[in-house]
């Protein structure tokens, strides 16, 4: 160590052992250069207390200003108090104690400390820095501030260079712009692009969203979001729930995208509706959205199921179209035809009309037995629920039915009645025929039991998809590989007219409300 002071003194009794510098106080160990206005230097022990206006420099680029410092020359540490400053090219560290370990080039410290660099201003209770690769490890109530972030955390490693973030503890990132957050409890963080990924307990909160999943990537400029495994996107707006297994989220152009494992969930009162495929999209600003599920899709609620290749839900209107080869089960009935629209009372969400248009068949086995079905078919149907159960149905073109009639008392059946008729309206209760009005003429035939020929006890194109309804929420992940799908016919979503006699006045109310 060379050392050197304008004035050297000793006094064995004050000070045993060392030898005090006053005015101009400099010292040299190895590269470390140290100024002062005093100093006790105890040769024997090769250590050097600093007092008053001390500034260390080591190399040509770090500096380091306090009130008093010691150095250990022996093991190359130093202890600076009161007013620390340190700065080198990509930093400035300010502190009330810093220790310094030349050997590891580290600092620490341990009574918090503000780092400011280019971008953000880093704060923590207790932390390391790690001179050569510009690292900062900070533990203890750690904040990461920017114009437009605030980053808090318990355990995360910083560099100054690069701006790069990892965090190994419960950590929050937060838009100080538009209050969006992230919270995870392990990730990376890119302070200067604001670009993140998080690998435990990710979740993104969005101004209308808040995704949840095992891994998530941001990139906050792009307003673009992917996330994997075990996904939850909750509207916070709306009670509407996305979950899946690989998301993309858009939000620039408030859109989301779902797929492997994909299930859209509306809350209905009490209940759930769960809507599954293959692929999810959902586009557009809250109560305004539109969500698409496409191919091998199922439908879950306790008093409705449903399944089709593809399905378009409006939000704004409450509208849900389900396209090629649809089929829902509603109570009692199987309901089925080239296309069929539900629609919903956007206040309450529940079930409002029916809509199904060409090759329309309602099919309802028989409550006691087991190969007999009552059965309507048609052109197009109309019909309407009332808590969510069928209350009524207009058939409108070539209408057909097959109905059991069975003895209120005995319960057994008496006659079967096939009736043919250009329009017929049914009404129901509890699922089950209560009425049949005829708004044409019609054509029809009782036979008894045993007098009933095969051709009248089935519908043409009749098929009972029993096998295919989902019976409970996980059925709806099942996939029927051996289906033949039908093809999508051109056209079948044209109205067809239908020409009600004098009898159906009446009807025609009705009829056009239905429409």
């Amino acid at each position: 160590m060379e050392y050197y002071a304008e004035q050297q003194e000793a006094d064995e009794e004050k000070y045993p052992g060392a030898t005090m510098l006053l005015g101009n106080v400099k010292m040299n160990h190895e590269g470390i250069d140290l100024t002062c206005q005093r100093a006790l230097y105890y040769q024997k022990e090769n250590f050097f207390k600093a007092i008053g206006n001390v500034f260390i420099k080591q190399g040509d680029t770090i500096t380091q200003t306090s009130d008093y410092a010691d150095y250990d020359a022996n093991s190359k540490q130093a202890l600076s108090w009161g007013n620390v400053v340190l700065k080198d090219p990509t930093m400035t560290l300010t502190t009330d104690t810093l220790q310094f370990d030349r050997i590891n080039q580290k600092l620490y410290y341990k009574t918090y400390a503000t780092i400011k660099d280019a971008t953000n201003t880093l704060k923590s209770k207790v932390g390391n820095y790690y001179l050569e690769n510009k690292k900062f490890i900070a533990t203890t109530r750690v904040t990461i501030v920017n114009p437009e972030h605030n980053l808090v955390s318990d355990h995360l490693d910083y560099y100054t260079e690069t701006g790069f973030t990892y965090l190994w503890g419960p950590s929050t990132i937060t838009n100080t712009k538009n209050n969006n957050k992230i919270y995870c409890e392990k990730g990376f963080y890119n302070t200067k692009t604001d670009i993140s990924y998080f690998v435990k307990n990710a979740k993104l909160y969005l101004k209308e969203r808040t995704v949840e999943g095992d891994s998530l990537y941001y990139d906050k400029k792009k307003g673009f979001a992917s996330a994997t495994n075990n996904i939850r996107v909750i509207d916070t707006i709306q009670n509407f729930i996305t979950k899946g297994n690989y998301a993309e989220i858009f939000e620039l152009k408030d859109s989301l995208f779902i797929i492997k494992k994909a299930v859209a969930i509306s809350i209905i009162e009490k209940d759930s509706m769960f809507i599954h495929g293959d692929t999810l999209l959902v586009t557009g600003k809250t109560k305004k959205r539109i969500v698409r599920t496409y191919h091998n899709v199922k439908i879950f609620k306790s008093d409705l199921q449903g399944k089709c290749d593809s399905i378009h839900t409006n939000q704004a209107t409450g509208l849900t179209k389900m396209y090629r080869n649809p089929v829902i089960w509603s109570d009692k009935n199987q309901i089925t035809g080239d296309t069929i629209y539900l629609k919903s009372n956007v206040d309450t969400e529940k079930l409002d009309s029916l809509k199904v248009f060409n090759n329309a068949f309602i099919i309802s086995k028989d409550s006691l037995s087991i190969d007999d079905f009552n059965q309507i078919k048609g052109r197009n149907m109309f019909g309407r629920f009332e808590d969510n159960k069928l209350k009524s149905l207009l058939v409108k073109g070539n209408a057909e039915s097959v109905y059991y009639n069975r003895n209120e008392e005995t319960n057994i059946i008496e006659t079967i009645t096939k009736e043919i008729s250009s329009n017929i309206e049914f009404t129901f209760e509890n699922g089950i025929v209560e009425s049949i009005k005829y708004l044409t003429a019609s054509e029809g035939k009782t036979y008894p039991p045993s007098m009933l020929p095969e051709d009248v006890k089935k519908l043409k194109d009749f098929i009972w998809r029993e096998s295919e309804q989902p019976k409970k929420m996980e059925d709806i992940f099942i996939k029927d590989t051996d289906e033949k799908k039908a093809p999508i016919k051109k056209g079948g979503l044209k109205k067809s007219a239908a020409i009600l006699d004098e009898k159906s006045i009446e009807n025609k109310k009705f009829n056009k409300e239905m429409n």
